[in-house]
């Protein structure tokens, strides 16, 4: 039966990912969602790293701690590397120990890892005999490096699962997206298309690797978030029903711990747009070039509690408008810089400085979260270190001589709903802040209005978010915006 012949026989098909920190609670994973409810087939799995493996293979994600990449790319040190790749090597055995209760399974399952870990020992230790030749550069290598290393954490946790799975009398089979025998990259949409030509889903339940070897090489652009653009470009391929996403908590109005666990409400359903915006704070539902490719090809995208089986998620479409204008979201960014950059000579040449002075920050890889100007200033305000906010002031005052450039810590608050055109809303919230003596040091609010953005001091923030919630969400009744199934 072929590809097209499977997905036409189905009633659906479900693209789903399960990520990191689930992957990690095998049993939850197992229990609440491949054998619940009893449709284990038609479905495919797209899986993360095991929770904390990607720190050991690139770098830890908050503190920038360098793993095996982050050692190998400084490239002065061998053994440094080499100690933290067999660090990681242990790692992957013991978790394969936890796991595997039967010998010979497990021994399959640490040959599988054993063999990639040593053969990535052998390639990196190749190259970097290449590299001590003064005709090659380390750095024209290193993009690949990162690709190799990032590729073991999903194909370890990919081969697990599937084989875990043939316990429980599932037909489960492992699809290795990898590339990791593969001689010449194929564009994405190529290799899905090959690794699941021959694949009955009826019949058969694929777990994927979230890495993909291809041409459009992703970790270089969407470096750690690669695994949802595999994924979307899946349920995009397969002509998904609907993709869904497994995570460790709701989608909710708020951060429980700072709102209340009675007081946050899971969002029921909500738009792409959203998604979106979520995602320029660093609190991605989805990538937003992975949440545009299931947009543009109408598939929904459901957000589950991998702990919570029974709660039918968050509903994300591209048309959803809630019928009633409210706030649906409050959330933020707790530490940001903003960069006031003020020059009496910038007069009608607002746009020539903005280019220049986004040149020095994309150089920088700073992220502008957001950005206002007026007549005579810019004001960026910055999600990054201290250093490399350091390093761009240095370049804006070498840039612009004549202009005065001060910065500031703040935190950004921000309001977030399909439908928010609310008389008195913006009052409202203004109000709700001077209430707790909060002064706002700015605020964002465009035509599209389905965010709103208030910068007040860091300090404040945690203040900020309870008081937005109390009197923009709290006050509304949330039972009509539940989504059901």
């Amino acid at each position: 039966m072929s590809n097209s012949e499977n997905l036409s026989a189905s009633r659906s098909l479900s693209v789903e990912k399960i990520g990191g920190t689930s992957m990690s609670a095998y049993e939850a994973v197992r229990d609440n969602i491949i054998l619940y409810p009893e449709n284990r087939y038609n479905r495919v799995f797209v899986v993360s790293a095991y929770g904390g493996i990607t720190n050991y293979l690139l770098e830890h994600k908050k503190t920038g701690e360098p793993g095996v990449y982050g050692l190998f790319a400084r490239g002065d040190d061998m053994h440094a590397w080499q100690e933290s790749l067999e660090t990681l090597r242990a790692e992957l055995l013991k978790i394969n120990a936890e796991l595997f209760s039967d010998g010979e399974q497990l021994k399959h399952a640490n040959a599988f890892i054993d063999e990639r870990i040593t053969d990535t020992r052998e390639v990196l230790i190749n190259l970097h005999e290449i590299c001590s030749h003064g005709h090659f550069e380390l750095r024209e290598h290193l993009l690949t490096v990162r690709e190799l290393l990032a590729s073991i954490g999903e194909a370890h946790s990919a081969y697990n699962l599937a084989e875990l799975l043939k316990n429980h009398g599932v037909n489960s089979v492992l699809v290795d997206l990898s590339g990791w025998d593969v001689k010449e990259k194929m564009p994405l949409d190529e290799h899905i298309t090959t690794a699941f030509a021959d694949i009955d889903f009826t019949t058969t339940l694929p777990i994927v690797t979230g890495y993909a070897h291809c041409s459009e090489n992703l970790i270089s652009t969407f470096d750690r978030g690669y695994s949802e653009m595999t994924f979307s470009r899946i349920a995009v391929m397969l002509k998904a029903t609907e993709a869904v996403i497994h995570k460790e908590f709701h989608l909710s109005s708020a951060d429980p711990r700072l709102v209340g666990e009675d007081n946050a409400v899971p969002i029921g359903k909500t738009s792409y747009d959203i998604a979106d915006q979520l995602a320029n704070l660093g609190m991605e539902a989805i990538h937003p070039r992975a949440g545009k490719g299931l947009r543009q090809a109408e598939i929904p995208l459901r957000i589950m509690n991998t702990f919570e089986p029974d709660h039918h998620g968050t509903l994300i479409t591209a048309d959803y408008k809630a019928a009633e204008p409210r706030v649906e979201i409050i959330a933020g960014m707790e530490s940001l810089l903003a960069v006031e950059i003020f020059d009496q000579e910038m007069m009608n040449q607002q746009a020539d400085y903005e280019t220049q002075i986004l040149k020095i920050t994309k150089r920088l890889n700073c992220q502008v979260v957001s950005k206002d100007f007026n007549a005579n200033t810019i004001t960026l305000y910055i999600d990054g270190s201290l250093k490399k906010i350091s390093r761009a002031t240095v370049q804006f005052e070498e840039l612009f001589p004549s202009a005065q450039i001060t910065t500031s810590k703040l935190c950004m608050v921000s309001a977030m709903g399909s439908n928010m055109r609310v008389k008195g809303l913006l009052a409202k919230a203004i109000q709700s802040l001077a209430d707790q003596d909060i002064n706002i040091e700015a605020m964002h609010q465009n035509t599209r209005q389905v965010e709103m953005q208030i910068f007040v001091d860091a300090e404040h923030y945690p203040t900020a978010v309870k008081a937005l919630h109390q009197k923009l969400i709290e006050v509304h009744n949330h039972g009509n915006a539940i989504a059901k199934h």
